[in-house]
């Protein structure tokens, strides 16, 4: 069975990632606030609540990871 793409995860992930850069570079957040950002982030999806997908979880904070593990600086495409 082929998993569907999350087109919409996708974009959001693409939006937010942009955005950051966007702080960045111009400024608004250092580089240390923006990793402090995504480690929250991740650190909020380490324990799911009861009854909610630990999957789903654990993909987004392996996603937010890589993103970390790549340098906000080296994400410019």
């Amino acid at each position: 069975m082929t998993a569907t793409p999350d087109v919409a995860g996708t974009a959001a992930l693409a939006i937010c990632e942009s955005l950051l850069l966007a702080l960045t570079d111009r400024k608004v957040l250092p580089q240390s606030e923006i990793v402090g950002i995504l480690t929250d982030a991740a650190a909020a999806h380490e324990n799911p609540p009861p009854g909610e997908s630990a999957a789903l979880h654990a993909g987004v904070v392996s996603a937010i990871n890589g993103i970390l593990a790549g340098g906000i600086a080296g994400r410019r495409r």
